[in-house]
């Protein structure tokens, strides 16, 4: 067997959910190319555990100091270029093609006669989750951005509809942590604002991750390069994480048990509906705009909980070689069996 996975390389978590499946694609003996799009060929970072991978320009979404510019969006995006990256793909040497929200194989596929197999979180919004009311546009963009035959929608909980749990690297454990000790990602956000608002909280120690490299004014605060060894490193050693409301990253810092803050993405649709989920299941803390006062409330009064889940990548790679049967809402509820949420 043989399979195209494209993975869209806007943010970092479908990159780290892709580096799971990746793992349980080549356990199970399955040949996989990989297609990455949606960011500069150069910005990407430790991509040695994707042997065979191309990259395309793709599709992306411009963004600036935490809000998406849906008119600078359409500016940014070449739709010439995006045409002739679809037919530069060709389909009859693989049997299945797998998107996490990625467009150019999604859209390659559709005149094709191999299937075409969407995992991801946006999938999860064709379903009664808590969500945002999306706007016109939100909702072009989750038919039309990457059309698929067939979707596996991941999400914290099941909320009584076909979805699995999220993609994480099982083994993941953290019974022990640095106390006050805090992990920021918020890369999308103005870093001058973002250090204002740490700043008056001296007895946290912050590591801040950033694309741009840069020197903090206070000794508390300390900002890194992104680095994936670095990052998880310091991920597994924190007591808390704020970030904005991406899937995979609040995922990660649920399964490690770490006490989470979510700033959702300004008319970003999928974020705002995870905060909307975090809070609804009492999982995470949730501010709309940056606050110390908020961070400090925070810090006051959240409680930690960790969610054990199971190998959702494995589970669905073995589907996947017994030629993926028709999914039964027992498929679903035995993935879900295994999930522990501790309080």
């Amino acid at each position: 067997m043989k399979i195209l996975f494209g993975v869209q390389g806007t943010g970092n978590g479908h990159i780290t959910r892709a580096r799971v499946m990746a793992k349980a694609l080549s356990e199970a003996g399955i040949a996989v190319d990989y297609l990455f799009s949606g960011r500069p060929t150069q910005d990407y970072f430790d991509m040695a555990g994707f042997a065979s991978r191309t990259y395309r320009r793709g599709l992306t979404f411009h963004l600036e100091n935490g809000r998406i510019s849906h008119a600078k969006t359409m500016i940014a995006n070449n739709l010439l270029q995006f045409r002739k990256d679809v037919k530069s793909i060709r389909l009859n040497q693989y049997d299945l093609v797998l998107t996490d929200f990625e467009p150019v194989t999604a859209w390659a596929s559709i005149k094709s006669a191999v299937p075409c197999l969407g995992i991801g979180h946006q999938y999860v919004f064709d379903y009664p989750v808590p969500q945002e009311k999306p706007s016109l546009i939100t909702r072009q963009v989750y038919q039309y951005f990457a059309p698929v035959d067939d979707a596996l929608p991941l999400h914290w909980h099941h909320f009584n509809a076909p979805i699995l749990p999220p993609i994480i690297e099982s083994e993941m454990d953290s019974t022990q942590f640095k106390k006050n000790h805090v992990v920021v990602y918020l890369p999308l956000e103005n870093q001058d604002q973002v250090e204002a608002m740490l700043s008056p909280m001296t007895d946290h120690r912050f590591v801040v991750y950033t694309a741009v490299p840069r020197q903090s004014r206070f000794p508390h605060v300390t900002f890194k390069p992104l680095s994936r060894d670095g990052f998880q490193a310091d991920l597994h050693a924190c007591e808390y994480v704020i970030a904005n409301a991406g899937f995979e990253l609040s995922s990660e810092a649920l399964s490690l048990g770490k006490k989470l803050l979510v700033r959702p993405l300004k008319g970003q649709s999928e974020q705002q509906s995870n905060a909307l989920a975090l809070t609804e299941l009492g999982y995470g803390h949730v501010m709309q705009n940056l606050s110390s006062d908020i961070v400090a409330h925070f810090f006051k009064h959240s409680q930690r909980i960790q969610i054990k889940y199971p190998n959702v990548a494995d589970y669905i790679v073995q589907w996947i070689v017994k030629g993926m049967p028709e999914r039964t809402h027992s498929w679903y509820q035995t993935c879900w069996q295994s999930v522990e949420v501790n309080r």
